[in-house]
């Protein structure tokens, strides 16, 4: 079974609470604060592994989740960060935001990788709030707690030269002919399944050619190539279209040229805007021979038509030399340009203030981060809390907005009355 595009929910780890600990020793009556940190939580990694030629290993296993750091403990224990979670992909993976579709990462090569989700960073243990004023912290941060995201995984084959044309126009036998792949050939409709690929070798030049298939369900009846395989072909510097010129299916060999044509513009104009060359193929079965130039005399004089017997190897030779000739004119596929992704853009200085009826809220990243890194029911941790929301400038913001003593202020789910 061949899979080329998948959804999966992926969740980086937590990061560990730090610890509130106090030494405790014979002899030393006044131990002081030894809370160690929370280790960090596992990254969501996805890497290419050159073993694998498409999706299938995500047809079952669908949520991938790090674990999560361990909690500090006393005696300045800090906890254990968490394994990363490598997610193995094949070469060509295209990874996008289920939310909004945009390209988060667009994996081409082995040895490329990316680390979409990381996991939370350990909270800091009582030990790092103890100050010459404060020798006691009753209080520690917890550690930052991470979003599940849903990822889209799309596979584009990676492949110099792309075959296209219709159903039984003979794209397999041309690719077993020319490459070390040994595709499943057969006198029949809808045997490609999925994009068959190999790795062609002549005169000292080497390149990746793959058979792109069309749509199977109706492509009998001329509904053309699908769009969910045409992707495959975004990754292709050169089309080789091939044509049955013997019209062994009762079509018509230049009609077939036109909607090959329309398809590939109706998905895209770049796709459409590649160069091409003409294969005009099973000359072996061509009773008339003027059939050749007559479809030639009806395109552009621009575009190079061979014709050539995929069965026989007749004039295949000389097909792959201008193949050869014309990749070496064309600059190497770019990988897709990638998004930032929001995991990346959150801005910890970043507030914002609402006045409401009663008084102001204040919501934002800074907020949150506050909010999840102490206790407030510790006196010392709301202090704590408070001198951090001072120093901030968030007390003199909501001032020029006009706040008054008594005012209510909310952050988050916490109301407080002010007081100067």
């Amino acid at each position: 079974m061949f899979i080329d595009k998948v959804k999966i929910k992926c969740k980086a780890g937590d990061g560990g609470d730090g610890a509130v600990a106090f030494r405790k020793e014979k002899f030393v009556p006044n131990g002081g604060p030894n809370g160690g940190d929370g280790g960090k939580g596992g990254d969501i990694v996805f890497r290419v592994d050159k073993n694998l030629s498409n999706l299938i290993d995500f047809r079952y296993k669908k949520v991938f989740r790090a674990n999560n750091g361990e909690n500090g403990s006393g005696n300045n224990k800090y906890g254990k960060s968490a394994e990363d979670v490598i997610i193995p992909v094949p070469a060509g993976t295209v990874i996008r935001n289920a939310e909004n579709n945009n390209v988060l990462a667009d994996l081409m090569e082995v040895g490329d990788e990316a680390i979409l989700l990381k996991g939370g960073k350990g909270g800091r243990g009582n030990a790092k709030f103890a100050t010459p004023t404060r020798q006691a912290p009753r209080f520690s941060e917890k550690g930052i707690k991470t979003k599940e995201y849903e990822f889209v995984l799309e596979l584009r084959t990676l492949a110099d030269v792309g075959l296209i044309g219709y159903p039984n126009v003979g794209k397999s036998t041309l690719l077993s002919m020319v490459s070390n792949a040994r595709p499943k050939i057969a006198n029949y409709h809808f045997t490609t399944l999925a994009p068959n690929i190999g790795v062609v070798q002549m005169h000292n030049y080497s390149f990746v050619m793959a058979d792109i298939p069309g749509l199977i369900t109706g492509a009998s009846e001329g509904v053309g190539l699908g769009h969910e395989f045409l992707r495959h072909i975004s990754r292709t510097r050169l089309l080789i279209h091939v044509i049955d010129i013997a019209g062994s299916e009762g079509r018509d060999p230049y009609q077939d040229y036109l909607d090959i044509n329309n398809e590939l513009a109706s998905y895209s104009k770049d796709i459409a805007n590649l160069p091409q060359i003409i294969a005009l193929n099973k000359i072996d079965l061509l009773q008339d021979k003027s059939a050749i130039n007559d479809f030639k005399s009806k395109i552009s004089s621009n575009i190079p038509v061979f014709a050539i017997s995929a069965a026989s190897n007749d004039g295949v030779e000389s097909l792959m030399v201008e193949v050869i000739k014309k990749l070496e004119t064309l600059p190497k596929t770019e990988r897709l340009e990638v998004e930032e992704f929001d995991i990346d853009l959150k801005d910890y200085s970043n507030y914002e203030i609402i006045k409401t009826e009663d008084g102001f809220e204040v919501i934002g990243d800074m907020v949150d981060k506050l909010l999840g890194n102490v206790a407030l029911d510790d006196y010392q941790s709301n202090a704590y809390f408070q001198k951090r929301v001072k120093e901030s400038g968030i007390i003199d913001a909501l001032k020029k907005e006009g706040l008054q003593e008594g005012d209510k202020v909310i952050f988050g789910n916490i109301e407080f009355e002010y007081a100067e």
